[in-house]
């Protein structure tokens, strides 16, 4: 098995969103906002590869909304799905599976595309499965008022019409996924039934971590996103997680980190800290 990172275009967010209640001077040590108090985020996907199947994670914002919404974003196009894979010898149609952490737009949204004509959405990858679960696809289907912005549905519905879906059934917080080719944990503090796929490759366990921790600032507890829907469980699922992460010497990808690819913990006499930081070159020899 070998994972590669594909790099979907970077972007700006609020830092006080992405920090909640954490104040800005401590925040902006590792994290540092322009004179819009926006900050650094990127949109990086990971590539699975393994036999004749190729499985990518997430697939950032994609490029079918108007330029006036990825103005609000500050979207940076330097990098794309299509230059990504094609850099790494593949292209859309060499996909077979594509599995969805969550459905929020910064992570769904190059699932779908506008026909040629721009008339219709269809997706993006056409002969690949979609993957998801089905609390987390009502969720998003039925959305509060509080994540509806997120959960945009030219990125969703066309997915079920597409009859490209697929469900992974949760059974246990943590469970090795008989469609996937990695174990997932299931947490419920950023959006309900987000997954975590935990990935070994080799003697190594690469976690990818989504929005459970969006860059590696936000590796202390109190540093939780003003986006989660549940804050206190968030706590919790992330100090469980980096307590075991640290002791078992899990290599963390961040997604939305545009300076830390991946990432080791240690636990300190102030609780879980950053370790060591590694690009995916450092530990993986091809």
């Amino acid at each position: 098995m070998k994972i590669h990172p594909v790099e979907a275009g970077n972007f700006k967010l609020d830092g006080g969103a992405m920090f909640g209640v954490v104040p800005k001077s401590l925040w902006q040590r590792t994290n540092p906002a322009d004179a819009n108090n926006m900050i650094d985020m990127a949109a990086r996907c990971l590539l699975i590869e393994n036999g004749d199947r190729l499985t990518l994670i997430d697939t950032g914002m994609g490029d079918k909304q108007s330029e006036k919404f990825f103005g609000y974003y500050y979207m940076d196009h330097k990098f794309n799905l299509d230059s990504s894979l094609k850099s790494l010898g593949f292209s859309r149609d060499d996909i077979t599976d594509v599995f969805l952490t969550h459905l929020h737009f910064d992570h769904c949204g190059g699932v779908i595309q506008q026909s040629s004509k721009g008339d219709f959405y269809e997706p993006a990858f056409a002969k690949a499965n979609f993957y998801t679960n089905s609390s987390h696809w009502k969720w998003a289907t039925e959305p509060n008022d509080r994540e509806k912005a997120s959960f945009l549905s030219e990125n969703i519905l066309p997915i079920q019409e597409s009859g490209q879906l697929k469900y992974i059934e949760q059974s246990s917080t943590f469970e090795t996924a008989l469609e996937m080719d990695f174990d997932i944990l299931f947490v419920d503090g950023h959006t309900e039934k987000m997954m975590i796929p935990h990935i070994k490759v080799g003697d190594k366990t690469f976690v990818y971590m989504a929005d459970l921790l969006p860059t590696a600032g936000h590796v202390p507890l109190p540093y939780v996103m003003g986006y989660d829907t549940r804050p206190l469980l968030t706590l919790d699922e992330k100090q469980k997680f980096l307590e075991k992460a640290a002791r078992e010497n899990y290599y963390l990808i961040l997604e939305h980190d545009p300076h830390h690819e991946i990432i080791t913990v240690k636990q300190t006499d102030r609780g879980v800290r950053h370790d060591q930081t590694y690009t995916f070159k450092d530990l993986l020899n091809y």
